[in-house]
């Protein structure tokens, strides 16, 4: 599990593509140490094992689902990647959980900056849409945010100057594509009143309390 709080960024040192599968090596920076072989690391949002280790240099298998369903098939030797070590037992918890399980890919439509500050746009789909909530979490690319603006199609996230400095987004583009992972408390509730409710029917108050609410 992973909290969304960037512990620092990471370099890609090399992609080795393997049919539907891929390898990654990426220097760890300073989060090399104390790092082992079997750890869990958050790239770019994406839960991955390391499999090899050679000083700072990790090496990631990457699976068919995981090359299909995010960002890392696109990237290159010297691409920046926010990374994020298993959060330990006696760790804080500093963002929301973070499974690093990808739900989709969305893309920032506007970055608008404000002095050292700056506000973000990611459009999403619509069933994603559907699992974020205005002042909830959401985890975008791996760092944690809280939804400050939502509509039908996209979400907008403030975006403080230490995110900025200490992630990928200081030199993130309009147009780039991004990880997205729902908050999993939404997930749990939606699917149980899916599970609860008939399609065809609304929520009722007499339902509400029928199952504990």
């Amino acid at each position: 599990m992973f909290t969304g709080i960037i512990e620092t960024v990471g370099v890609i040192r090399q992609t080795r593509p393997g049919g539907n599968q891929m390898r990654l090596a990426i220097n760890l920076n300073r989060i090399a140490d104390g790092t082992n072989l079997g750890d869990s690391i958050a790239v770019n949002g994406v839960c991955l094992t390391v499999c090899q280790l050679n000083g700072t240099i990790a090496e990631f298998d990457v699976s068919t689902e995981t090359v299909h369903k995010t960002t890392l098939i696109s990237l290159k030797s010297s691409s920046p990647v926010n990374l994020e070590r298993a959060m330990s037992v006696q760790g804080r918890f500093g963002g929301h959980i973070v499974q690093g399980h990808v739900d989709g890919l969305g893309k920032i439509t506007a970055i608008r900056k404000q002095a050292e500050f700056a506000e973000f746009r990611f459009e999403v789909p619509k069933e994603l849409i559907a699992q974020i909530v205005l002042k909830g979490s959401v985890a975008v690319d791996g760092i944690s945010v809280t939804v400050a603006k939502l509509d039908a199609t996209a979400f907008e996230v403030a975006v403080i100057p230490t995110t900025l400095k200490e992630t990928t987004w200081h030199q993130a583009k309009v147009g780039d594509a991004v990880n997205i992972e729902t908050d999993i408390l939404v997930k749990i509730t939606q699917r149980q009143l899916a599970a609860m409710l008939p399609e065809s029917k609304g929520l009722t108050i007499e339902q509400l309390r029928e199952h504990g609410f």
